[in-house]
């Protein structure tokens, strides 16, 4: 009996291209580690002219990201980290403080937003401004809107 040398090198083929798809569904079912033990904490922070958060144009942006080493485009990440631990990621909270400046009473709205998420929590922050002096004041200067 002889054998056909194409239907061989076929079925050889079709095996492969079987036990690899097999192989490659095996491996995508496998569950997914766990990157890290810390909750994530990775922000976007805006500061934008206008009165409204949804339609102030922003003028700076910048990406925080705290846990488990403080990093991103924040110009002093650590800084903004240690702050935002010592309120507990309540934004409301850093401007708590009675303002050391004293500023016009200029109209020009600055809204300052965060969006993301502070250990594992959701967190969206807005607040309006009458200017940036205000802002600055009202914030005591720290390092979160500093940027």
């Amino acid at each position: 009996m002889r054998r056909n040398p194409h239907a061989i090198f076929a079925t050889i083929t079709a095996s492969t291209l079987l036990l690899g798809g097999f192989a490659t569904a095996t491996a995508q079912a496998a569950p997914a580690k766990a990157e890290s033990l810390y909750a994530p904490s990775a922000l976007v922070l805006t500061v934008a002219r206008g009165e409204d958060p949804m339609t102030a144009t922003v003028e700076r942006a910048v990406t925080l990201a705290c846990a488990p080493t403080a990093e991103g485009t924040h110009p002093d990440p650590a800084a903004a980290c240690k702050e935002l631990a010592a309120v507990q990621g309540k934004f409301a909270e850093l401007a708590a403080g009675p303002s050391n400046r004293t500023c016009t009473r200029q109209w020009d709205p600055v809204v300052v937003t965060a969006h993301g998420v502070w250990q594992g929590k959701p967190v969206r922050f807005s607040t309006t401004y009458g200017n940036t002096c205000e802002m600055a004041g009202s914030m005591n200067d720290n390092a979160v809107f500093a940027f």
